[in-house]
């Protein structure tokens, strides 16, 4: 009887790969890990991060309120204590690589229109 694959569902990841799929520094991960006290990512026998996708979730909701909303550090604590839902755009779930791509085409297709908007600026 021939074994069924099956799918692998990554687990944990580490701090580095999360601060960059998120587009933030570690240090910022590590700061919001110490003032969000329910953020606690595992850790292995050497004490590097590892964080699961209900981890990376709440950091996304965490950088959503502070970063996009303005909200204080204060003020997304006592958001995330009311327990209500927080909806973070699906932009966020692309990686930041992708994001900068599509920026850079915007940018260029930006450049290319400044001519026909404004004749004298060329």
């Amino acid at each position: 009887m021939p074994l069924k694959e099956k799918s692998i569902e990554r687990m944990y990841w580490p701090i580095g790969e999360v601060a960059e799929r998120l587009g933030v520094n570690t240090s910022l991960l590590r700061y919001w890990e110490k003032e969000f006290g329910t953020l606690r990512p595992k850790r292995t026998n050497k004490g590097d991060r590892l964080y699961t996708k209900d981890d990376i979730e709440q950091v996304r909701r965490i950088q959503h309120l502070v970063k996009d909303r303005g909200f204080t550090l204060q003020g997304a604590k006592d958001q995330l204590k009311r327990h209500e839902p927080v909806d973070v755009p699906p932009a966020a779930d692309l990686p930041v690589e992708e994001i900068r791509r599509k920026l850079e085409r915007v940018k260029a297709q930006l450049l290319q229109l400044r001519p026909q908007a404004d004749p004298g600026a060329a």
